[in-house]
């Protein structure tokens, strides 16, 4: 199903060229970034003496919930409430920041596919939920990878950032919609969120509107009828 959904995107793409828009979500959608998740616990175990968070990987985290990679790692429930409120503190100084968003590293075919967009004569926009202290990591990494990035690449690359961190993402984004349309028409766009997702589906019915079936909040909320789900950008992905 992925091959022939991002083929159609592809196709979609060209015969709108060069005024289609195509919609990206940077976290869990593009990027993966679990092995920044995983850095910080490693960085919390060497400065807090516990040994077991230096074994910390990407393959221990799905989701958002803190105290699962911590069982995952072998902590027991009583050591686990011992730590969690200056971890999750210590977490929380070092996610959303430039520095630790560079560990983060591309969803398979991801840069492959936002190449073939540009390419093919797509507007990108990146629109994310990560806020404007984060840019130049986000910059960097996105070059790093072989992204496409504003401004080296023309004025058809947009990276739409929230101006705080304390800002709603769900707001910011649905704000977002407003600019994304005086781009042009847009044709498909990519989120992991389902709430995100289900928003883009409501502002853009015309769009192919693809659910990427990675991790999210936790949120009990489902993906909405006819927006389909893949794991990943990797041509002949189920």
């Amino acid at each position: 199903m992925a091959e022939t959904l991002l083929a159609q995107i592809l196709d979609a793409v060209r015969s709108h060229a060069p005024r289609g828009v195509v919609v990206f979500d940077l976290d869990s959608t593009l990027f993966d970034n679990r092995p920044r998740q995983a850095r910080i616990f490693r960085e919390f175990g060497a400065a807090y003496g516990v040994p077991e968070l230096l074994a910390a990987s990407a393959q221990h985290w799905r989701g958002w919930d803190l105290r699962v990679p911590l069982g995952k790692l072998g902590l027991d429930e009583a050591r686990i409430a011992d730590i969690y409120p200056t971890l999750r503190q210590f977490w929380w100084d070092r996610f959303f920041t430039s520095e630790y968003c560079r560990d983060d590293e591309p969803v398979p075919g991801a840069a492959e596919f936002v190449r073939q967009i540009a390419h093919a004569g797509a507007q990108v926009i990146y629109l994310t939920g990560r806020h404007e202290g984060m840019r130049a990591g986000t910059l960097d990494t996105l070059a790093r990878h072989g992204f496409p990035v504003p401004p080296g690449n023309g004025a058809g690359v947009h990276l739409l950032m929230k101006p705080t961190l304390e800002e709603s993402d769900d707001t910011f984004k649905a704000d977002a919609h407003a600019t994304v349309r005086v781009l042009g028409p847009v044709i498909a766009a990519f989120d992991n969120e389902p709430t995100h997702a289900n928003d883009l589906q409501k502002s853009f019915p015309e769009a192919i509107v693809v659910h990427l079936d990675t991790d999210h909040s936790g949120r009990q909320v489902a993906v909405a009828h006819g927006i389909p789900s893949i794991p990943d950008f990797r041509r002949g992905a189920d």
